[in-house]
């Protein structure tokens, strides 16, 4: 005999898509005497009595028993009220910040007391040599510099209305020269 049928029903119930009324058919089969061999490992899965699936079905007065049970227990419990102020609330944010504050100052000292290479700020006069043999060739190439700077410093701040003061002044003072 053929039991495609009752295979796909059982492909389709192991990938949750059959309907009330497949499962049933699946039962029906199930419960007959005599199940094919290939299909007696799923005998005892869908043979249940159609009694003992009834019986398992809630009451109609469950919810009335279960909201009685829920009342009667709300009834003994008092629950009281906690108050946390403002500083209770803000305790974790304060403890943070201190942790946040310690690792940072320590990572300052150790990076301080740890990046010195062992050089020393001071100038060597013994390896100093001299680029310009004109001193006033020297002096007009740093004043260049210079001017060049303070250029650039005035045209980022011109917003700023010191700074145009600042300018206006620069400029007079230019011109007297």
């Amino acid at each position: 005999m053929d039991y495609k049928y009752i295979e796909q029903l059982l492909e389709r119930y192991w990938q949750c898509e059959t309907s009330l009324e497949e499962e049933s058919i699946l039962q029906t089969f199930f419960a007959q005497k005599e199940v094919p061999t290939e299909f007696l490992k799923y005998k005892g899965l869908f043979s249940l009595p159609m009694e003992e699936k009834q019986e398992n079905f809630l009451g109609a007065d469950f919810d009335k028993k279960v909201l009685a049970a829920i009342e009667e227990e709300g009834s003994h419990v008092k629950v009281k009220a906690i108050r946390v102020s403002l500083r209770e609330r803000l305790m974790p944010l304060f403890k943070s910040a201190a942790v946040v504050a310690i690792i940072l100052s320590l990572g300052g000292a150790a990076q301080f007391q740890f990046g010195k290479n062992g050089s020393t700020d001071e100038i060597n006069y013994a390896d100093y040599k001299d680029t310009y043999k004109d001193p006033a060739m020297a002096y007009d190439q740093v004043e260049d510099a210079l001017e060049l700077i303070s250029e650039g410093f005035c045209q980022s701040a011109e917003g700023d209305s010191s700074v145009s003061i600042h300018k206006a002044a620069t400029t007079d003072i230019k011109t007297a020269e």
